[in-house]
Formats: structure tokens, sequence, C-alpha cells
């Protein structure tokens, strides 16, 4: 038997907003792979802004469960879309992109992964849209202004920062 739950209000736009970022992020992963990196630069900077809004929508009444885990997902796709192939067109010819890159990469999910094992237990471990905004942010405008060589590592920064305090609010709930 199928079962038709309401949705909250905003629920069409934040979905829908959702996943047209998700598509603009995959533009931007081909523009990537093939050498267009000021496109892939401003398709990656539209898409983590919709991402973002309708990260936003969700987590503030405007979506439901499944649009909280969405946003949550599609984060996740965004760095792999973006920093994965960053990594592919970098690893011959600029070494220090490519690597600082998959270290944002890396950092970025074990961030994601303390989050969410920390929530599974039971602890409340905060979702800062800033963080993710910032990443965005610093990868965009790399691709944009070919500044790659230091702005993957300042994404990589944000990610082992985001881990970091959020280990850091698991240890200080589980002595509390």
């Amino acid at each position: 038997m199928v079962r038709f739950q309401r949705q909250p209000p905003g629920t069409a736009i934040t979905r829908t907003s959702t996943l047209l970022g998700m598509f603009v992020t995959v533009a931007a992963a081909v523009a990537i792979v093939e050498g267009m990196d000021v496109r892939a630069g401003a398709l990656a900077a539209v898409g983590g802004a919709l991402l973002l809004l309708g990260g936003h929508r969700a987590n503030h009444g405007l979506g439901g469960p499944v649009d909280r885990m969405l946003t949550e997902l599609f984060d996740r796709a965004w760095d792999a879309c973006i920093l994965a192939p960053i990594v592919w067109e970098n690893f011959g010819t600029n070494p220090e992109i490519a690597i600082g890159a998959l270290v944002a990469l890396c950092a970025s999910f074990l961030s994601s992964y303390v989050r969410a094992r920390g929530a599974a237990l039971g602890y409340s471990v905060e979702e800062s849209h800033v963080t993710r905004g910032l990443r965005y942010a610093f990868v965009s405008a790399g691709l944009l202004f070919g500044w790659l060589a230091w702005t993957v590592w300042a994404a990589a920064i944000v990610s082992v920062l985001a881990a970091a305090v959020r280990t850091g609010q698991v240890a200080r709930e589980e002595r509390a």
C-alpha cells in the first residue's frame, strides 16, 4: 500500500534547487575533464550556491527529512565531482594541485563521516554551511582564476579543521 504524506511547505523549491545544483555540478566536472577550467569554475560556483540554498532551506523548516539527507549526499557528490577530476587532470603535470585536491577530498569525507557517526551515536554534532561554502568558494575561485595551487590547499585546511572540530564535539559530549 502506498501512503502519501503531506510535504512541508517549500519542499518543491528546496528539492528543485538541490537537484539543479547537482546537475550543474556534473556539468562542471565534465568541463574540468575537457580542460575548460574557467567554465568549470563558474559552473562549480553556481552548483555550490544552489546546493547551499537547498541545504539552508532543508535545515530551516522548508524541507523534509529526505531533503536533509539529499543535501548531505549531494555535498559529498560535489566534492567527488569537482575534486576528483582536478586530481585526475593535474596528477602528472601539477602534483601539488593533485595532492591538495586529494587531501581536500579525503578530509571532507572524513569530516562528514565524523558528523554522521557522532549523530548516529546520539551526539549533537553541528553541521555548518560556512565550512561547506568556504570549500565551494575556494575551489570554484581556484578554477575561475587559475589559483588552484593554493585554493585546493585552503579547502583541505577547512575540511581538516572541520573534522577536528567535529571530533572534539563528540569527545566533549562523551565526557559530559
